[in-house]
């Protein structure tokens, strides 16, 4: 695992190497295929992407991302290799009934167990301290471990030790009623009942791990894209570019093609996320990834488009308003605030067999359809009609919202000296 991580660390060195090469090359930004096809916009779009790729905040932004996915997938598969292994010293005489116990209790936990024997329960502590053991079992009578355990620990070395104490006492108990020692340890492991179901198996686990990586992508994919442009409105007005660039074009052009280039560098850090993680995660064996839903995952790149193209226009119209850019927290927050609520609304209802009625509703409401939706079809509680309907509701509304923006925008965009209210640019577009 060590060699893969070094070798995708390579990979993004070279690929960062050969992408600053190509920038100081003339014409390395040049994307004269998107200026040609789109005209006008087709110019802004590509003078959006050039500047994006060229700011100091995206790199870091985008270094830091890729920090993050990369502490995501490595951290939790070198803590799962320590936990899958571990030595339990043994004070004293230990039974062998005890020791299948012990045994067995680590095999139901996936964890393979050593017994090492300890001289002393002085030594055996000084183990404990320097991490050689996780757990002293001394006679057999009684357990002795580091740290005390929380009562909300649920990791796999707390379950360890929890059943461990059940099962020897329990065995325990048994021998001092009168049983026999191999008596005691076969009522200790009695064996399960047999199970009958109605119904096959809902297999929705790796959908649902799916959808809360997916969900929480989408949300910081989305507050930071709409920041995106709310800055870079906001820029061009308080430093007037934007009046040279209305004397060359019309205001819907010089919007639109903020947002389809803003949007192509949304789809390009996109990628280049999701393609670290699936390359990483089959490099260091992680199970993070592993046999992650397909339609979960067409599902959240299908929102993540429709999502972006409605907050687009929204962003856009709020950057319009602002005159500096000490308005953009006091405009952002009120325009995350459904982002906000859809997000943390659709986490909760991940893994519930019945979703919410609130769900369902949030589910064909634009605003927050991108994340209901999502977690429903992680649950497996839509059909495809309900899927296509609100992907339709989405699709109108950012039609209309678009139109809505353009008129902030085209009313609100070279007013400068103050804020701008919503109520007066709308008031003054019907006047």
């Amino acid at each position: 695992m060590r060699y893969a991580v070094i070798g995708v660390a390579l990979a993004l060195a070279v690929g960062v190497r050969l992408w600053r090469r190509r920038r100081t090359q003339p014409g390395g930004y040049r994307l004269a295929a998107i200026g040609q096809v789109g005209g006008v916009t087709g110019l802004v779009a590509e003078r959006e992407i050039r500047e994006r790729f060229r700011s100091r905040m995206f790199k870091v932004g985008t270094g830091i991302v890729l920090l993050v996915v990369v502490a995501a997938i490595v951290i939790p598969v070198l803590r799962k290799g320590q936990h899958s292994h571990q030595q339990i010293g043994v004070v004293g005489t230990l039974p062998a009934q005890a020791r299948a116990t012990i045994l067995a209790a680590g095999a139901s936990l996936g964890i393979g167990l050593t017994l090492v024997p300890e001289a002393s329960t002085a030594a055996a502590e000084q183990d404990l301290k320097a991490g050689r053991v996780h757990l002293v079992v001394v006679d057999g009578r009684r357990l002795i471990v580091d740290r005390a355990i929380s009562a909300t620990d649920t990791s796999a070395p707390t379950l360890l030790v929890r059943l461990v104490a059940t099962q020897i006492g329990l065995q325990n108990a048994l021998e001092a009623a009168g049983l026999p020692p191999d008596r005691a340890a076969a009522l200790t492991h009695p064996p399960p009942l047999p199970v009958t179901s109605m119904q096959p198996a809902r297999t929705r686990g790796t959908a649902q791990v799916t959808a809360i990586y997916g969900l929480i992508l989408l949300y910081v994919l989305l507050t930071q894209y709409g920041t995106w442009i709310m800055m870079g409105v906001v820029e061009e007005k308080s430093s007037r570019v934007v009046e040279v660039l209305l004397s060359t074009m019309k205001p819907a052009q010089l919007l639109a093609g903020k947002v389809i280039g803003i949007g192509t560098v949304a789809l390009a850090q996109a990628s280049v996320l999701v393609a670290l993680a699936l390359i990483l995660a089959k490099a260091v064996g992680s199970d993070l990834l592993h046999g992650s839903a397909p339609l979960e995952v067409m599902s959240l790149a299908v929102w993540l488009v429709l999502g972006y193209a409605f907050y687009c226009w929204v962003y856009a119209a709020g950057g319009a308003l602002a005159d500096r850019q000490e308005h953009l927290q006091t405009l952002a927050f009120p325009l995350q605030i459904p982002i906000l609520f859809g997000y943390i609304t659709s986490i909760t209802a991940l893994g519930s067999a019945n979703p919410s009625t609130l769900i369902h509703v949030l589910a064909y409401l634009p605003p927050t359809a991108p994340f209901a939706m999502s977690a429903l079809v992680a649950d497996g509680a839509v059909t495809w009609w309900q899927f296509v309907l609100s992907a339709a509701l989405t699709l109108v509304s950012t039609v209309l919202v678009a139109r809505l923006a353009a008129t902030i925008y085209r009313r609100a965009v070279l007013r400068t000296g103050a804020r701008v209210r919503v109520r007066d640019v709308l008031s003054r577009a019907a006047a």
